[in-house]
């Protein structure tokens, strides 16, 4: 199978399979370990590719039966915002340390030693005597959307209301709405600050659970919250004692690095949990999702749920975190990162001009844009679709029709000739929508 994304090629097999089943075909769809032998790819691979289409709809997981073709569902397209360029060099490296402690396991007198995973996590998050973690408090999931599930399970929150702030991670709100949550939105100003007054009128006013807030960086916006404005949240918590879910999906993707101050550092660690993944970093190759959180009913709650994760992929993740290797790439990609944006950025206002109106982010590989007011984003996506840059609407980050007037752009090719391309089609959609208004 071609070293791209291996799960790619995993995921149009079995698009492939459910466009069977919309014919008439079987749709009971093969299990992980069938599936992984037959196209020689680890089960973390198909995980990753099952995981993906079950949060476009297409796919049903149904407990001790297996995976099913939900026909009739097409496949949705918010993953492209997610997506970061590829990243063959930490994934080469994965696979070679995937290979050595094989070869370790194969010899008898030999003793795997090192940290898991969670010890890793554990160590990486520790900052101080206050703000510390065991490996206890750290609960791995193949995603984002099984982790949260877990997580509303275990503290009894299914049902109840959540406070987030707005535009949101469409991950997150996903798997909200399949817990049949109650979501309040107080929207992100022009800083990546919510607006604290609206926070406080909800918190005093409404019966709010949990908070789920950004780390530092504002998602899919790009700006960095001022310590000033974590502190004041930190303060209106300390008043409301309500769950502080900590979104940590995006804050190592700061251009400059991940800045000194993030909200858990101000907050009472006992209601705060912290959501991260390892996709962002490593790639799909390493789906998985972790949370930090010290209350015992989480680590009942993950250990009944016993989600099968590789233990050789988890050693092997563990000594890339902890040797270096990780924050090295880190350190490269923010570089990489930042320089297609202002690529991005400077190809943007050439091409498009007035029509749209944006500041270039301080992180993330999204490109929030305004469009005027007699433009929609409909039409920009179904004209960028299959070209190298990646369009979203901004409604696809809230669930009460928020954010109408933007579009969230990412440029996930590498030729800028192919990238213009894309722009001008962009901007000839926006110009004719403008006509027709």
């Amino acid at each position: 199978m071609a070293r791209e994304f291996a799960y790619q090629a995993v995921y149009r097999y079995l698009v492939a399979l459910i466009d069977e089943a919309e014919r008439g075909g079987q749709p009971r769809l093969p299990s992980l370990r069938a599936l992984s032998r037959r196209l020689r790819v680890s089960l973390a691979t198909v995980q990753a590719a099952y995981s993906l289409l079950e949060r476009e709809g297409r796919v049903q997981s149904v407990p001790k039966s297996g995976y099913f073709a939900q026909v009739g569902v097409q496949a949705g397209r918010a993953d492209a915002v997610q997506a970061l360029p590829a990243r063959p060099l930490l994934e080469r490296a994965l696979f070679a340390h995937e290979r050595r402690l094989g070869r370790l396991r194969a010899r008898p007198a030999r003793v795997l030693g090192g940290p898991r995973l969670r010890d890793a996590l554990a160590e990486r998050y520790t900052q101080s005597s206050r703000q510390y973690w065991r490996p206890e408090d750290v609960h791995l999931g193949p995603d984002v959307q099984a982790l949260l599930e877990t997580l509303l399970q275990a503290l009894a929150l299914r049902g109840s209301t959540v406070l987030v702030t707005s535009p949101c991670c469409w991950r997150i709100l996903r798997a909200l709405q399949r817990c049949d949550m109650r979501v309040l939105e107080v929207a992100l100003d022009a800083d990546g600050s919510p607006d604290i007054g609206s926070l406080s009128r909800l918190l005093g006013c409404e019966p709010v659970r949990m908070v789920i807030v950004p780390s530092c960086l504002g998602t899919p916006v790009g700006r960095l919250m001022p310590a000033r404005d974590q502190q004041q949240i930190a303060d209106l918590l300390a008043v409301h004692p309500v769950w502080l879910l900590e979104n940590d999906l995006d804050s190592e993707l700061c251009f400059s690095g991940p800045p000194n101050s993030r909200l858990r550092h101000w907050v009472d660690p006992r209601w705060l949990l912290v959501l991260g993944s390892l996709e962002a970093t490593v790639g799909g190759e390493a789906p998985y999702a972790y949370l930090l959180g010290r209350h015992m009913a989480l680590t009942e709650a993950f250990a009944q749920r016993a989600f099968q994760l590789a233990p050789m992929r988890q050693q092997a993740l563990a000594q890339m975190i902890t040797s270096g290797e990780v924050d090295e790439h880190l350190g490269r990609m923010r570089v990489a990162l930042r320089e297609r944006m202002e690529q991005l950025c400077q190809h943007l206002r050439r091409v498009l001009g007035a029509q749209v109106n944006f500041d270039m982010p301080e992180g993330g590989c999204a490109l929030w844009v305004r469009l005027s007011p007699t433009m929609v984003g409909a039409q920009a996506v179904a004209a960028t679709a299959d070209s190298a840059l990646q369009v979203l609407e901004g409604e696809q980050f809230s669930l009460h029709g928020r954010h109408r007037q933007f579009l969230a752009l990412s440029w996930l090719g590498e030729q800028p000739g192919v990238l213009i391309e894309a722009l001008e089609r962009l901007a000839c959609a926006l110009a004719l929508d403008a006509i027709r208004r």
